[in-house]
């Protein structure tokens, strides 16, 4: 399994633009081979933050992932926002365990 984890930043009065390409995105994502779990959060204590959490079968489901259309419409939408501070990265797992 690979576990995707991060944040991007967008000013907190973006939020609103925001929301509906990121429903967009969970969507169109959340139907694709290979997800199992998709989700965007905004921080408790910083509106401007945005934590993005993602589980994939494989690399392969996640690198197919990344040619899909909908997501250069979401880079198009997050670039329009405004959205910055990118950081992003994945990590392999075997499932890990209920603690």
């Amino acid at each position: 399994m690979i576990i995707v984890a991060g944040t991007i930043r967008i000013d907190p009065d973006k939020r609103q633009a925001f929301l509906p390409h990121a429903q967009k995105m969970l969507t169109a994502t959340r139907k694709e081979a290979g997800c199992l779990v998709y989700s965007y959060a905004f921080d408790v204590e910083d509106a401007g933050l945005v934590r993005i959490y993602e589980e994939w079968d494989s690399r392969t489901h996640l690198e197919a992932h990344f040619k899909v259309p909908h997501m250069a419409d979401w880079r198009a939408a997050l670039e329009a926002i405004g959205a910055h501070s990118r950081s992003i990265k994945a990590y392999e797992s075997e499932g890990g365990e209920a603690v």
